[in-house]
């Protein structure tokens, strides 16, 4: 049967969709003050997911939906959509009168060239997201046609603005997609144009004059401020210097010291859509993590705990399989898996290495690397001393590296030249959008951040994410799920460590900043300061 998304389009018109107060309630004007941490390597959010350009580029691109806290689809470039029957078809309704911030007229073109040329090309989710996607009609400028050769539900959780960003063909086209000048002079369709970006002080968007939401957004500017150093962070949303912290930009430490100070609030709120999961990547292809006796060792060692508890502080839950299990509501996860012990178990590892041939020499050293740690501030870096000294008992000696966020992606996603990192994953609202890049053999693509770094490979793995993106029906696709967790959780390229809750730091005269499911990574067109 054809569904139309009529009623959420007529919801947003009224302004009942998406938590906002009625008008003569908000203060326009204006300037936000927030935290990018780190300095982003880039604004091109087609291009990458690291966390800091999502914190930037959805105030600056559109996509065709956003979501609300429920998870509702929220109308934005696509006023209304039909699915199809047999669902193999998806038509797009696309509001009209839209500008890019250039002056231009946004059409079905600009969707198209997206879809078709860009994500799938060069993001690092967008392959997954459209792999069903053969071709896109666009009979008129407002209506785009999505030709799918299967079903593809989970598409439709996915059509954000920080998620699949529409961007403007007219800039775009012909251009070299990784160096074009759009790369760091964003031009999009959303509440707030890109201004300057001075590096290693702040970025500036201000005020979309002409933006497709009658009245919004209030406020006039939007400035991140990229501050390096954790106390100083602190000590600048404490003094008022900046507004909102979030994706852990303050750290847990003092979040929650300042959650309990009269003018500051810290919320949960605002990623339900992520998943995000902490994880070891084990670079499969060399010594010593070539051996699954190593990488069985290394999550079996870890007190999961003990991170949770003394680095962030009581938020997050042991993780206990490749998926997170968040996903037991829809009946994917698969409780039970070996090597994920809450506490660590040393005795454990110590077995495993004995029994795979990993044994200590004279000196009592099993192996020697160098852990590479995200650079996204203390916690990683105090949860990188505590691996090196959890492995100590293992006879295993630990280098810990830590690098700005550019050299670290290229290190980690284009030379591949690490042994084991720690780091953390979105895994999004269904296993193929999140999970499936970071297993898969057609994910092994060099130069994308946030894919297969491991470079594991496991044809019959393989045959069965592919099956479990096309079964459409729930029983079986649990199954085919259960059997994936089960291989992953023995050959283990990754080693989940814990479910991660991040936490929002805010000055109480901020308003209406989570009114999407998105958080930090939403647009922002309905925040506003009361001061």
């Amino acid at each position: 049967m054809s569904f139309r998304n009529w009623a959420a389009a007529a919801l947003w018109a009224l302004g009942l969709l998406g938590g906002s107060l009625p008008a003569a309630a908000q203060e326009a004007g204006g300037t936000f003050v927030f935290i990018v941490q780190p300095e982003p390597p880039s604004l091109a959010s087609y291009l990458s997911t690291s966390g800091p350009i999502g914190l930037v580029a959805p105030k600056i691109y559109d996509g065709l939906f956003d979501y609300d806290n429920d998870l509702n689809i929220v109308p934005a470039l696509a006023e209304s959509y039909d699915v199809s029957e047999d669902g193999k078809t998806v038509t797009f309704n696309l509001r009209q009168g839209v500008k890019w911030h250039d002056g231009e007229d946004f059409t079905s073109a600009d969707v198209q060239f997206t879809v078709m040329e860009v994500l799938t090309q060069v993001h690092p989710r967008g392959p997954n997201t459209f792999r069903e996607v053969t071709s896109i009609d666009t009979p008129d400028d407002y209506t785009a046609v999505f030709n799918l050769e299967n079903p593809a539900p989970y598409m439709l959780r996915a059509l954000s603005g920080y998620e699949s960003p529409i961007v403007p063909k007219h800039l775009l086209e012909g251009e070299d997609l990784r160096s074009a000048d759009l790369v760091n002079n964003p031009v999009g369709t959303g509440a707030y144009k890109f201004v300057e970006w001075r590096k290693g002080q702040f970025i500036r968007l201000d005020r979309n004059e002409d933006y497709w939401k009658p009245g919004l957004p209030y406020l006039d500017r939007v400035v991140g401020r990229i501050i390096p150093d954790a106390s100083t962070r602190t000590a600048a949303i404490e003094n008022g210097e900046v507004m909102y912290g979030a994706y852990g930009a303050i750290p847990n430490i003092d979040a929650v010291r300042l959650r309990d100070i009269d003018g500051f609030s810290v919320t949960t709120d605002g990623y339900s859509m992520i998943n995000p999961m902490a994880l070891i990547e084990f670079n499969t292809t060399t010594a010593p993590f070539d051996n699954p006796a190593m990488r069985q060792a290394m999550s079996l060692v870890v007190d999961r705990e003990f991170l949770i508890e003394n680095i962030w502080f009581g938020y997050g839950k042991p993780a206990t399989s490749a998926l997170s299990s968040n996903f037991a509501a829809t009946g994917l996860y698969a409780e039970g898996q070996p090597y994920f012990p809450a506490s660590g178990d040393v005795e454990a590892a110590i077995a495993i290495l004995d029994a795979g041939g990993l044994t200590p020499d004279a000196d009592g050293v099993r192996a020697s690397f160098t852990l590479d740690l995200i650079p996204y501030g203390e916690d990683w870096r105090r949860a990188g001393e505590y691996l090196k000294q959890a492995l100590q008992p293992l006879g295993v000696e630990v280098e810990l590296r830590y690098e700005d966020v550019p050299t670290w992606i290229k290190r980690i996603y284009s030379d591949y030249d690490f042994q084991m990192n720690i780091n953390y994953f979105y895994q999004l609202s269904d296993p193929v959008l999140g999970v499936h890049r970071q297993y898969a053999t057609d994910q092994i693509r060099q130069g994308t951040a946030f894919v297969n770094s491991s470079r594991y490979s496991n044809p019959d793995l393989d045959v069965l994410l592919d099956s479990g993106a096309q079964e459409p029906d729930a029983t079986v696709r649990a199954a085919t799920y259960g059997e994936i967790q089960s291989i992953l959780a023995e050959d283990l390229p990754v080693a989940n460590i814990f479910e991660m809750e991040f936490l929002t730091v805010y000055n109480d005269k901020l308003k209406d900043h989570a009114t999407s499911a998105l958080g930090a990574y939403g647009p922002f067109d309905q925040a506003w300061i009361d001061d």
